[in-house]
């Protein structure tokens, strides 16, 4: 299979700087409240997106679409934000990393948190709790545009993961993104070495602009 070289590119920055570069160019795409169960978790892919609604009478099923899902992407789940009810839990964990897929990221809860810490699957969700939700929520469609913390995912959007959350590069944008990432990556480290070198915090900021990285241009 051909690397997705924007997928490569943006595992090897963090989200903070990808913030910074979105803030930037004026885009949004920090996921609020999105967290990782593990801080040790870190991921980057192309969203497989799914919605969530109330369950109907009779109800509909939390979903069978795990075997559809390609290798590398990032399973991308809706539910609304829910905190009552999991849409995410030990049978696919287990799934999902035998298949090789990246991660995955709910806007609500999941559960079996011991089986992704164990795996070392990345799982990201708002929190965590046992209560199934089977017979509580249904899926209302697949490969559709979603709502994760506050950003619309659509599908084949660029997915980054780490121990601060996560962030959304919308597909349109993505080299944009990462170009000004990477600058922005750049600049911090010539700070780094400059400060290392004996220079004053304060100068090697001025000098390389650092207060201005992430002004909206």
């Amino acid at each position: 299979m051909e690397q997705d070289k924007n997928v490569a590119r943006a595992a090897r920055l963090d989200t903070a700087t990808l913030s910074d570069a979105l803030d930037k160019l004026g885009l949004n795409g920090q996921c609020y409240r999105i967290k990782p169960r593990d801080n040790g978790f870190r991921m980057a892919g192309r969203a497989w997106t799914l919605l969530y609604g109330p369950a109907g009478n009779p109800a509909g099923t939390v979903g069978d679409y795990i075997d559809d899902v390609p290798p590398g992407s990032v399973v991308v789940l809706d539910n609304g934000g829910r905190d009552n009810a999991t849409v995410w839990g030990d049978i696919l964990t287990e799934i999902a990393h035998r298949r090789g897929i990246a991660g995955t990221v709910i806007d609500g809860v999941c559960r079996d948190v011991a089986m992704c810490l164990k795996l070392g699957y990345p799982v990201f969700a708002r929190d965590h709790w046992m209560r199934t939700g089977k017979d509580r929520v249904q899926v209302e469609a697949t490969g559709v545009p979603v709502n994760i913390g506050d950003v619309r995912v659509a599908p084949g959007d660029l997915l980054r993961g780490d121990a601060d959350g996560v962030v959304v590069i919308p597909r349109d944008f993505e080299d944009r993104v990462l170009d000004t990432a990477e600058g922005i990556e750049q600049a911090e480290e010539a700070i780094r070495e400059a400060v290392r070198g004996g220079m004053r915090l304060d100068e090697a900021r001025r000098q390389f602009k650092y207060h201005q990285l992430q002004t909206k241009v």
